[in-house]
């Protein structure tokens, strides 16, 4: 523990604080892009700063602070103090936190190439020709290349012992095409919708993803969508690609399943959840072919880390099994409440904001038959992925996909492409009607940004998914 930390947190007991913890972050980010031909110029920057966390009187106190000296810290300290202070002489229940053993420790992400160290003009020559191959098609009229990486150091600290250091190493890329035709605009991207997808990997994260060919393939589909017949508004059969299901898990399900919006914390910004503590281990909320965990462990995603921003240690948590919820995103306040120990999901964004319960990666746990069995055993449906429009109901129930592909099934078949795709329904009822998952062939963890929080921070979390089938989906605006 640097000599700052430990004076922070000597000050804070000293102060009165039952339980205190101090957070230094310090990232450093760099974003490239090539927009129709043209290169713009790299936004990149450095941040470090503190966080001190204090529990007085049963209430929370946060305060932050751009510097990385003694004096600095001692008056973020003072103004934590002094806001748990005010806190408590309204505070209804004074907080409690579930235990948590204290960890000390040092750890890295693994990467093989560090992006920092390829030069610039290594990374802007790939985009460029992805760029030119993204629009090989004049009617291709705009052509998106980008890509994106992250290294952040953080150091968490607390009153109970911890002492922990971890250094994430992040790459992500972006790619989009847009084709125009008689006023008609179809889009299509690459590797995950206009939000790219992202993991904990260096330089050959950048490399796996083929980005030039993949820009290639994408401009020559977004032309074949605008000869493409429209998507017909009825009841079908619908498979799911994974590019699309792991934002449908982030909305109906990784939110949903927080404890803060299950117990109505979260109401006044980001909403609520349909779902009630009570239902734990009896609500049914997907078929028992839907089986989600909560797993930071996973080498490489996105949401990994190997201890939460409270010093809880990663771990894989059962949210639902076998179609019935059985956990939640805790932190170790709402653990304290509900029962048990903390699902180790609190995070922050940085170093300037309190932590709070962020969606780790997501997982829906692969199936044993193969994608192409699955199709094969669908008779009338339809097979969409990758998102274009989405919208959800402030407790996660009710939802709408737009999709920038879909794919007629007849007998079996994959049959004609059709375009502006959409699906509806309400979360529960949607994820019982899943009577397939496919195998691990396909199944990947995307990495995906999340936003949460007022005022608002972004986290950093993960969805792996493969196909899936749900069966009889509104699919456009057909009846209910």
């Amino acid at each position: 523990m640097n000599d700052v930390m430990r004076r922070a947190l000597d000050l804070a007991q000293g102060l009165g604080a039952e339980y205190a913890d101090v957070r230094y972050v310090q990232s450093r980010d760099e974003r490239l892009t090539v927009r129709n031909g043209v290169p713009e110029d790299p936004v990149s920057g450095n941040q470090r700063g503190y966080g001190v966390r204090v529990l007085v009187g049963g209430a929370w106190g946060f305060a932050s602070q751009a510097s990385d000296d003694v004096q600095g810290a001692e008056g973020t300290v003072r103004r934590a103090i002094a806001g748990a202070r005010a806190a408590a002489a309204v505070v209804r229940a004074p907080v409690r936190l579930a235990p948590s053993p204290p960890a000390r420790g040092v750890y890295h992400t693994a990467y093989d190439r560090d992006p920092f160290e390829i030069p610039t003009s290594e990374k802007f020559k790939l985009l460029e020709e992805t760029n030119a191959r993204i629009a090989a098609s004049a009617e291709v009229k705009s052509a998106l290349a980008m890509m994106e990486f992250k290294r952040e150091e953080r150091h968490f600290a607390s009153t109970e012992g911890s002492d922990i250091v971890q250094e994430f190493t992040d790459a992500g890329a972006t790619l989009a095409a847009y084709a125009v035709r008689n006023g008609e605009v179809q889009r299509r991207t690459y590797p995950n919708s206009e939000i790219g997808d992202s993991a904990h990997r260096g330089y050959e994260y950048i490399e796996e993803l083929d980005l030039p060919a993949n820009g290639e393939r994408i401009g020559r589909e977004a032309v074949e969508l605008l000869s493409a017949p429209s998507c017909p508004s009825r009841r079908w059969d619908l498979i799911v690609g994974p590019r699309q299901l792991a934002l449908l898990i982030h909305e109906s399900c990784g939110h949903a399943v927080e404890a803060d919006r299950v117990m109505g914390w979260e109401t006044s910004f980001t909403g609520t959840s349909f779902l009630d503590v009570s239902e734990l281990g009896e609500f049914r909320y997907g078929s028992e072919a839907v089986n989600i965990v909560a797993d930071p462990t996973v080498p490489g995603a996105f949401g990994s880390f190997w201890f939460d921003d409270e010093g809880v240690q990663a771990r894989k948590v059962q949210i639902v099994k076998n179609g019935l919820l059985v956990g939640l995103l805790t932190s170790r306040e709402t653990a304290s409440i509900l029962g048990g120990t903390s699902a180790g999901a609190m995070r922050a964004d940085g170093w300037s904001y309190p932590p709070l319960i962020f969606q780790t990666n997501i997982n829906l746990e692969p199936g044993e038959r193969s994608i192409e069995e699955i199709i094969a055993d669908t008779e009338d449906g339809l097979l969409v992925d990758m998102n274009r429009s989405w919208s959800i109901d402030d407790r996660r129930r009710n939802f709408r996909f737009g999709t920038e592909v879909g794919y007629e099934i007849k007998h079996g078949k994959i049959g004609r492409l059709l375009k502006d795709c959409s699906f509806s329904g309400i979360a529960p009822a949607f994820w019982q009607s899943c009577d397939a998952v496919a195998d691990a062939t396909h199944w990947h963890v995307h990495g995906l940004p999340c936003g949460k929080g007022e005022p608002k921070q972004w986290g950093f979390v993960g969805h792996g998914c493969s196909y899936a089938r749900f069966r009889n989906v509104r699919i456009g605006e057909g009846e209910a």
